[in-house]
């Protein structure tokens, strides 16, 4: 796999896994502490996961731009003829 192959899994992988963790908390047989515990993984995974996503957005922004063919600058210009 290449490297933004692997930090697209790893956001996937985040996503999911915050979304499995709001479900749980949704259920009510949880205790208090079973609550603070999952609130607490879903706060760590939000670090991890915002910290993911600043390293794709600074690398797509930073990423070369395709090179565009040359333009006939002769072609373009309009003539007017009065």
């Amino acid at each position: 796999m290449t490297e933004p192959d692997v930090l697209s899994s790893e956001i996937g992988v985040l996503m999911a896994l915050q979304r499995e963790a709001w479900r749980e908390l949704a259920s009510p047989e949880l205790t208090q502490f079973d609550r603070r515990e999952i609130r607490n993984r879903i706060r760590q995974s939000e670090v991890d996961l915002r910290g993911f996503l600043n390293m794709r957005s600074e690398r797509l922004r930073f990423q070369p731009r395709p090179a565009e063919a040359p333009v006939d600058s002769l072609a373009t210009i309009n003539f007017r003829f009065f």
